[in-house]
């Protein structure tokens, strides 16, 4: 990946990549490819900021692309000193398949209008059914994170 000046100067990102010829431009990429690009620059800054929000990363990815990008997110989280925190809001359970009960928080909207939190964890059945192998996206596609 390279930049290429315009005559009319604007800057271009460039991509090289095996079994092509030719480069070709960012303009030429899907949505989904340039934000998976997007979210793993952000993740290589040698100055991360302390928190990270992200709302719904999975919009416009390959489902299958979900697993590696919540792994990246957490190498981030976990794996550098000074990394950020990362907070990320989703309705993927693809991506919540990903995770472990302890990295799911649930937030529930009460009829007062004020949201209860809980951790995945906080409840041992869900725990127990993960640990036997069932996926935690799976378990809150078929409410039983709900409280409903």
């Amino acid at each position: 990946m390279d930049t290429e000046r315009t005559n009319d100067d604007r800057l271009l990102l460039r991509f090289n990549d095996r079994g092509f010829k030719d480069p070709f431009y960012a303009q030429q990429m899907s949505d989904g490819t340039l934000k998976v690009f997007a979210y793993l620059l952000l993740l290589e800054d040698p100055t991360p900021p302390p928190f990270l929000c992200i709302e719904e990363p999975e919009n416009g990815l390959y489902h299958k692309l979900l697993e590696s990008l919540a792994t990246e997110f957490r190498t981030h989280a976990t794996g550098k000193k000074g990394g950020s925190q990362v907070f990320i809001t989703t309705h993927q359970p693809y991506f919540v398949d990903a995770l472990e009960p302890d990295e799911v928080w649930i937030l529930e909207k009460g009829e007062d209008g004020f949201s209860i939190i809980c951790r995945a964890s906080d409840d041992d059945m869900v725990k127990n059914m993960v640990a036997e192998g069932l996926p935690l996206g799976g378990l809150w596609y078929s409410d039983y994170l709900d409280a409903r």
